[in-house]
C-alpha cells in the first residue's frame, strides 16, 4: 500500500479538503502539521513555497485543487462524463475566487485599507458568493452539480467553517440548502469519523 504523507499548518483551511477525501477513500496518511513560527524554516523546502503538499511513496505533489480531483478520481467523485467534469472544476474554481477574496481582506497588514476591504467584504462580496451558491445547491439538488456528490461538494464543506472565521461571519446562516449540504457531507460515515478525530480548532467568529 502507498504512504500518503500530508504537509501543512495546524489548522484546517487548504489541506482540510484532501484530508476529507483521504478519510472517504479510506486511505491512512501522516497528518504533518506545523506552527506559524516554524514556517520559515519549512517554507524553502517546498516545491512551490507553498503548502500543503501530499507526499505519495516520496513523490511530492502540490496544489490542493488538482491533488483533490486525483484523488476523487479514485472513488468516482470526480464527474461521469467530460462535462460533468467541468462542471465541478468550475464550481471549485468559484470557490477558490472567494477565498481569495477572503483572504486579501483577512490578511491585509495595513488596518485602515483592511477594514475598507472587509466592508466590501461583507456588504458585497460574501452575499454575491454565498447567494449564488445557495441558489445552484437549491437548483442541484442538495449538491453543487447534477444533483449527486462530487469532490466540489467535499471541497466546500471542508474550507467553509475556516472561511467564515477569517471573515469573521456565520457564512451559512440563513442559507438552509447550504446548511443541509454541510450536514450531509458530515454525516458520511467517513468523513464523520475525520472530523471526530481531527485537531479541535475554534471556529468561534
Amino acid at each position: 500500500m502507498a504512504a500518503y504523507k500530508l504537509t501543512y499548518f495546524n489548522f484546517p483551511a487548504l489541506a482540510e479538503p484532501i484530508r476529507f477525501l483521504l478519510s472517504y477513500l479510506k486511505i491512512e496518511f501522516e497528518d504533518v502539521r506545523f506552527e506559524r513560527e516554524e514556517w520559515p524554516s519549512i517554507k524553502p523546502k517546498m516545491p512551490f513555497l507553498q503548502v500543503p503538499i501530499l507526499e505519495i511513496d516520496g513523490k511530492i505533489l502540490n496544489q490542493t485543487s488538482a491533488i483533490c480531483r486525483y484523488l476523487s478520481k479514485k472513488v468516482g467523485l470526480a464527474g461521469s462524463d467530460d462535462w460533468e467534469s467541468l462542471l465541478i472544476d468550475i464550481a471549485v474554481d468559484n470557490f477558490t475566487d472567494f477565498r481569495k477574496a477572503i483572504a486579501l481582506a483577512a490578511f491585509d497588514p495595513n488596518e485602515e485599507s483592511k477594514a475598507k476591504k472587509f466592508e466590501t467584504l461583507i456588504n458585497e462580496t460574501i452575499p454575491f458568493y454565498m447567494n449564488k451558491f445557495e441558489n445552484i445547491v437549491g437548483e442541484n439538488d442538495g449538491y453543487f452539480v447534477n444533483g449527486k456528490l462530487s469532490w466540489a461538494d467535499l471541497y466546500f464543506v471542508a474550507i467553509i467553517d475556516f472561511l467564515g472565521y477569517l471573515a469573521k461571519v456565520n457564512l451559512l446562516e440563513g442559507r438552509t440548502k447550504l446548511q443541509e449540504l454541510k450536514k450531509n457531507v458530515s454525516e458520511i460515515p467517513e468523513i464523520k469519523s475525520w472530523i471526530i478525530k481531527r485537531p479541535a480548532f475554534s471556529y468561534d467568529v
